[in-house]
């Protein structure tokens, strides 16, 4: 806990480092609000002690006496609230910056962070966790520090009216320590663990919504039903801890050491004679008292919150932490698209190598086709063409520069992909190609029409503004495709990546992506990775992969002359089947 609470402070200085001003302003508000808070019981004071009880009745003084409390009490109020405002709203941008941080940071991620990571924990780091960072900043930090100051103020005026009364409150701060110590003791393992549980419960909301058509299709919403239910269950009971925790140690505690307070000061001045100035102090500690407790209270009550902010400020801060890609800020560009691999070895784990010493030259405008059973190794050679993961040994070159040797955006901004699984905003057609590149519409409509999608655009009801949907779902998986070829032709590859772009559509629509790539032969160089090996029948070379290594290379028409080669053989399998 000690940990997650100085990753807390770090990470919340960092965010509020720019409010510097803003917040050492607020401070000096809340000084100034408790020192007006403290003065009402002093003047009060004055007034019993010096003409109330001696009746000496100076009206004029009387009367300032009672209007300086009042002004005093609303001028502290006025401050609060001014001071409230400055501090929320420096809570407020520092929240979202660290918001854009968190969310900047994701998407800097290597892929091979995603490979693990759990979409619905990911969503809730981003929101729920940041979410809570800025309920630390507002009802926590703020709420602690106000108290603090106006703990310490009022016992300084205490201290100032009878040192040995202000002895008999300050014997409650032990307490209140031990009460909090006792606090975070039982209740921090109930707060981490349903922390964790509602994560679960996201993630589990978010893949059962992911894969719906799966769940009905198969009869399974029974049982995912009773597996959220569990977690659901376990969270209830998390949090259960949590307010038992709280019901025992925070505010019940805390009362009842007021009213043993309030009890020992009345003793304390019940022992000894009462005279008139006495009484005076007898009035302010009473007033001083409650200025106590209720901060006590508040500081108290805010620790239940506190528990779940440091660890979910913990938890973000973890997030932060994992590394991400080395950037390149170099000033090779790609201007051919001629890919050399030399010498290539590959393995998500050491000790299990996925690609072994593969070399390959790609000239400039062609069209290379891999293939190969699964598990060859066609994904993680894509994987590794588009700098998603880093080769243990040999190297790829672009146009003759190494891959690592390339600009980060000069790499991106010429390189496009096409994945199997089309990815489509919940946006219009216009939104989809351009991706925020800020095309013009006749850029847009140029790489529609080179990847044959323009014509069914134009059909739709507002054209190339027409809301696609979700996911595109107002568009057949084809026309997906299309558009994910759009997008990548938009931006002016140099080099076409296809992930099986035609795996899940028709043959209909695959010769419409046959002949959108027979149109770009020779200005582009297409590198497809296929499983219907018929559209990468007409590639200018065919690489047939089988664990890791290269097995076959040639032609269409060379490969299918090889006697039981593994090419002619999976074509012979596609046809048939066919």
């Amino acid at each position: 806990m000690r940990s997650e609470t100085w990753q807390a402070v770090a990470l919340l200085r960092s965010a509020a480092r720019p409010e510097r001003r803003h917040l050492v302003l607020g401070v000096c508000w809340l000084i100034l609000a408790a020192g007006l808070e403290v003065l009402g019981p002093l003047l009060g004071k004055a007034l019993i002690d010096n003409y109330l009880l001696p009746r000496h009745l100076d009206w004029p003084r009387m009367v300032a006496l009672v209007l300086g409390s009042l002004l005093s009490g609303w001028a502290a109020s006025l401050l609060r609230y001014l001071q409230l405002l400055r501090l929320a709203g420096l809570a407020m941008r520092s929240v979202r910056r660290l918001r854009e941080q968190v969310y900047g940071h994701v998407l800097r991620l290597p892929m091979a962070f995603f490979d693990k990571a759990i979409t619905g924990q990911l969503v809730s780091r981003v929101t729920n966790d940041t979410e809570a960072v800025k309920t630390l900043y507002i009802q926590v930090l703020f709420v602690m520090l106000d108290s603090s100051i106006v703990i310490v103020g009022t016992m300084i005026a205490m201290a100032f009216l009878d040192w040995h009364l202000m002895l008999i409150v300050s014997a409650l701060f032990p307490v209140v320590i031990a009460i909090v110590w006792f606090y975070q003791r039982w209740s921090a393992p109930a707060v981490s663990r349903a922390r964790e549980l509602r994560s679960e419960i996201n993630a589990q909301v978010a893949e059962s919504i992911g894969g719906m058509t799966v769940l009905q299709a198969s009869n399974a919403t029974l049982r995912f039903n009773a597996r959220f239910g569990q977690t659901n269950e376990a969270h209830y009971h998390a949090r259960l801890g949590e307010l038992r925790a709280n019901a025992w140690l925070l505010r019940p505690a805390l009362d009842m050491l007021n009213i043993m307070l309030l009890a020992a000061v009345i003793y304390s001045f019940g022992a000894h004679p009462v005279g008139a100035v006495e009484a005076g102090i007898l009035y302010a500690f009473v007033s001083y008292i409650g200025r106590v407790i209720d901060p006590l209270i508040q500081i108290t009550l805010q620790f239940s919150q506190l528990q779940q902010s440091v660890i979910s400020t913990a938890r973000v801060n973890k997030l932060l932490q994992e590394a991400g890609p080395e950037t390149n800020l170099l000033d090779a560009r790609i201007t051919q698209g001629a890919v050399a691999i030399r010498h290539l070895s590959f393995g998500y784990a050491a000790t299990q190598p996925v690609l072994h010493d593969l070399s390959l030259n790609v000239p400039a405008g062609s069209f290379y086709g891999i293939v190969g059973h699964t598990g060859s190794g066609k994904s993680t050679l894509l994987s590794l063409l588009l700098r998603f993961y880093h080769a243990q040994s040999g190297s790829i070159e672009i146009d003759g520069i190494p891959l690592a040797s390339i600009g980060d955006t000069a790499f991106r901004a010429s390189v496009g992909l096409v994945p199997q699984d089309p990815f489509l905003l919940a946006a219009t057609a216009r939104e989809n190609i351009d991706m925020g590149r800020g095309l013009t519409q006749t850029e847009i409509e140029a790489a529609a029409r080179a990847a044959k999608a323009h014509g069914f655009i134009c059909a739709l009801e507002q054209g190339y503004d027409t809301p696609l949907g979700e996911g595109g779902a107002r568009l057949s998986t084809g026309q997906k495709q299309l558009i994910a070829i759009a997008r990548a032709l938009a931006g002016k590859p140099r080099i076409l990546f296809l992930d099986e772009a035609t795996s899940h559509i028709d043959s209909e629509t695959e010769q419409v992506v046959q002949t959108a790539l027979a149109e770009l032969r020779g200005q582009v160089t297409i590198i497809a990775i296929a499983h219907r090996l018929s559209t990468i029948r007409d590639a200018d070379r065919i690489i047939v992969l089988n664990h890791g290594r290269i097995a076959e290379s040639g032609s269409h028409d060379s490969l299918m002359e090889i006697p039981a080669g593994i090419y002619q053989r999976l074509y012979m399998l596609q046809q048939l089947s066919e």
